[in-house]
């Protein structure tokens, strides 16, 4: 990935881009905890889609913001096309493209179009984004071919300090839709719970089979160990999500913060 030089006549979506850059891809020391759950987002994303499909694939990176995982694959050998809502990121994107095959559809993930399916559709923390994440899953599994998979990244609704609505007990989700596309925590709408994103698979054609959590609050920075992560050496932080994730499956449900898993559409019988 090509580094980049901040301009001041950068639009202010490349520079809340680059700022993010600044911690997921350069490893700015301010907020250690957003590193770390990066790194692990980061490493998650890519085993469960490398486990499943070899370089060479196509893979559709749906809401994919200054695009770092769509470079990571495409510097893989996957051949990648990236999507946001916002189309002037795409040549921010661009900048750092150094090598790799990449693709560009800016537009609403709602409306994409295509005129041949996916192997694999990346969807990394965007579904708490929407009003109607269950139209969301079932238009993403109809961009993958028969067989093909959806990876999704997004917080653990089943998290002990979540305090969002769950979406299957919201009697009207369109009054939401006023707020969705935002981007960072404020633009979160539901925060799903591991057996909410079964169910929303299984009605959008797809079966989980894959599903883990991953991030505990220590190792992101939350309940005030930010400070804390500052100094702790980083073997000590590896050990500390080790621990949380040989905790009963039960336990990990309440309390880890993130949660990532693997669909995958069925062949046509």
């Amino acid at each position: 990935m090509r580094p980049v030089t901040p301009q001041p006549d950068w639009a202010d979506s490349w520079k809340l881009s680059y700022r993010y850059d600044l911690m997921e891809v350069y490893g700015a020391t301010h907020h250690r905890g957003y590193v770390y759950a990066y790194e692990n987002r980061r490493r998650i994303t890519l085993a469960l889609l490398a486990e499943v499909l070899p370089p060479g694939a196509r893979v559709l990176d749906m809401a994919a913001a200054q695009g770092n995982f769509s470079l990571a694959l495409a510097e893989r050998g996957y051949r990648v096309t990236w999507n946001d809502l916002r189309a002037e990121l795409a040549a921010y994107v661009q900048l750092k493209h150094e090598h790799g095959e990449l693709h560009y559809a800016p537009g609403n993930a709602f409306e994409l179009k295509f005129d041949a399916p996916f192997d694999a559709v990346l969807m990394t923390e965007v579904i708490e984004h929407v009003a109607h994440p269950d139209d969301f899953l079932r238009r993403a599994a109809r961009l993958v071919r028969p067989g093909g998979w959806i990876i999704v990244t997004t917080p653990n609704g089943g998290y002990f300090r979540n305090r969002l609505p769950k979406f299957s007990e919201c009697a009207d989700p369109s009054a939401y839709e006023a707020r969705q596309f935002k981007p960072d925590a404020d633009g979160h709408i539901f925060l799903l719970h591991a057996q909410e994103l079964h169910s929303l698979a299984l009605q959008a054609g797809l079966s989980v089979e894959r599903l883990q959590l991953f991030t505990n609050p220590l190792t992101q920075g939350w309940l005030k160990t930010e400070p804390l992560l500052r100094v702790l050496p980083r073997g000590v932080v590896d050990a500390l999500e080790g621990l949380g994730s040989r905790l009963p499956q039960a336990v990990q449900h309440r309390l880890m913060v993130q949660m990532g898993a693997r669909l995958r559409r069925p062949y046509q019988v």
